[in-house]
């Protein structure tokens, strides 16, 4: 996994009501800063290459964006940035060009469907998601078409809302992206469950009304599913994060660094206003007490979809606690039983009914163990005879 450089930590132009970083936003007490020679080193010590992650990274003036996609461009070859979109001029397209800069934007949907990303009044709030379209557009005529994360909520996922939001997609598509990544709502305020969550079986919904026009489209296509798939299959080499048995505490997947040149971890983890220094090395305590602990006290035992979902991201945790279960479990395990009948039909053994499954869970409990966290195709690849076998 790459870098994530946060010149400017959390700070952002926008207020979207579920944010994972307010915590922290709402406890900060001094403004961010950076220094160019500071970031660059502690990136080299993390090996690179970076992603510009926020916040929002356009916040930054464009010739220090110049200087650091200059280097990046220099050092590894490529750029990548995460952004709401909105900043984006002529300028900033000039160095996407310039610097091979992939860029992802977050929006999710057009108009009202993309109210709870706020920026303080309702009419700066549309005026902002119409600056996010219109640069989605451009970069697409200038070939440059961004991937997409889209949040699924009440505002954009209901029954009402689904076809506008698919239509949406459609012209996406039309205009060139590709890409799109659908997150569940991650929950940090109670306040936002009364008013933006939507229910298990609509966020169930949702997502199966995804995986059935996926076919549909031409190129765009949603990575949830291709992960979910390789996942029961064991080819989980390229999995997201979400799925890899994350430590809360060094979150290997995100590798961030400050605008001081201090390492930090994943914000989704972070739920108590303090963003805390990355261990020194990773532990898989999590994983292990899971495995172990009944699924009425928030654990996962005796789930056959463990190996595959391994108790989902720590940021979504029953309570806000780690220590327990996704509280989507319910929503995963109706996709994962879904796509398991899927590939059965298709003459294929998920691995979720497969007789070498205890072993392979067994495998990987052993590495977890020892402090190792290797993927279920390292596991399978290692033994494939012993292990992969009805």
């Amino acid at each position: 996994m790459g870098v994530e450089l946060r010149p400017l930590g959390v700070r952002c132009n926008i207020r979207c009501s579920y944010c994972y970083q307010n915590p922290v936003r709402e406890s900060a007490a001094v403004a961010p800063t950076y220094s160019l020679d500071a970031m660059k080193a502690a990136v080299t010590l993390e090996g690179g290459p970076f992603t510009l992650f926020g916040g929002e990274p356009l916040l930054i003036p464009v010739r220090d964006l110049e200087a650091l996609w200059a280097w990046g461009f220099e050092t590894y070859g490529s750029n990548s940035v995460q952004t709401n979109g909105a900043l984006i001029t002529p300028d900033h397209v000039r160095l996407f060009h310039r610097f091979h800069v992939n860029v992802g934007i977050s929006i999710d949907g057009p108009g009202e469907l993309n109210d709870l990303r706020w920026a303080g009044t309702l009419e700066a709030t549309r005026t902002t998601t119409a600056r996010t379209e219109a640069a989605i557009a451009l970069l697409c005529r200038e070939g440059l078409a961004p991937s997409l994360i889209v949040t699924l909520h009440r505002g954009n996922a209901t029954a009402a809302r689904l076809p506008i939001l698919t239509a949406w997609l459609r012209q996406m598509e039309d205009l060139g992206v590709s890409a799109v990544r659908l997150h569940i709502l991650e929950v940090d305020d109670p306040r936002l469950r009364g008013s933006a969550v939507l229910s298990t079986a609509d966020n169930v919904a949702a997502f199966q009304h995804f995986a059935d026009v996926e076919s549909q489209f031409v190129k765009m296509r949603f990575d949830v599913f291709k992960d979910m798939r390789q996942l029961l299959l064991g080819e989980d080499k390229d999995a997201t994060c979400i799925w890899r048995s994350c430590d809360p505490y060094t979150t290997a997947a995100v590798r961030g660094v400050e605008g001081t040149g201090q390492r930090s971890n994943c914000g989704r983890t972070n739920k108590d206003g303090v963003d805390f220094a990355k261990a020194d090395f990773p532990g898989f305590e999590r994983y292990l007490a899971l495995y172990n602990t009944p699924q009425d006290h928030g654990g996962c035992q005796d789930c056959r979809f463990f190996l595959m979902c391994k108790g989902q991201c720590p940021g979504t945790a029953i309570d806000g606690d780690w220590r327990n279960r996704t509280e989507h479990c319910d929503v995963w395990k109706e996709l994962f039983t879904r796509l398991e009948r899927e590939l059965s039909a298709a003459g294929r053994v998920p691995l979720s009914l497969s007789g070498s499954r205890p072993r392979v869970e067994r495998a990987l409990i052993d590495a977890w163990s020892r402090g190792d966290n290797p993927s279920i195709a390292d596991i399978l690849s290692s033994a494939p005879k012993a292990l992969w076998s009805d």
